[in-house]
């Protein structure tokens, strides 16, 4: 076996409180110092994130969200605990720009232990963590440790579409001790939307 630990120190990373701040439905709201921790191994040795348990002024602790542009699909693997995935595709101009508030297609998917999910290319995603105990996932998303401009790979995470919506169309929040989605108002349009069952609140 020939490993290449060029990388190693690069390998983890994390979310802060400060920096999720961007895209809570509360963002005065009190939440742990890191929200989640991230080993970063790319496509062929996978990544893998745990979530802290818990809420911020009501809403699950989640990943802070980002679209895939160009074609780059993605793969999630849970290890450990439950969680609600969402997934969202924006509208796109005639040029093919994605409209910020506009979105074609939102779906929240509750996932558990043992289960994948498969994520297309266009599709933005976060994963929130429903359970009291630490939810674990394994990915297979590209990761650029060369720190190159990432708009310049075939396929690139872009934040700032969710940093402007302060979040995705729906929020995953905790209403009579389980999971619900409250609407995002920053968002214009929904035009499609599969819910699996999880209560829209007010």
């Amino acid at each position: 076996m020939n490993i290449d630990f060029t990388y190693v120190p690069k390998h983890y990373a994390s979310r802060s409180h400060e920096k999720m701040q961007e895209v809570l439905m509360d963002p005065n709201g009190v939440g742990p110092a890191i929200h989640y921790y991230m080993i970063r191994g790319g496509r062929d040795q996978r990544n893998i994130t745990v979530w802290e348990p818990g809420t911020i002024s009501g809403e699950y602790i989640k990943t802070y969200g980002h679209y895939h542009v160009g074609k780059l699909d993605e793969t999630y693997w849970f290890i450990h605990g439950e969680g609600v995935a969402l997934l969202q595709k924006l509208v796109q101009d005639e040029q093919g720009n994605m409209i910020v508030d506009q979105v074609e297609e939102f779906k929240a998917v509750p996932v558990k232990q043992g289960e994948s999910l498969f994520i297309p290319s266009s599709y933005g995603h976060l994963v929130a963590n429903v359970g009291s105990t630490y939810f674990v996932t394994a990915d297979d998303s590209i990761v650029d440790f060369e720190e190159r401009d990432p708009v310049s790979m075939p396929g690139h995470a872009d934040y700032l579409l969710v940093k402007q919506m302060q979040g995705f169309a729906y929020y995953v929040v905790e209403h009579e001790g389980k999971p619900a989605l409250k609407k995002n108002p920053r968002y214009k349009s929904v035009l499609k939307e599969e819910l699996n069952g999880l209560p829209v609140i007010g």
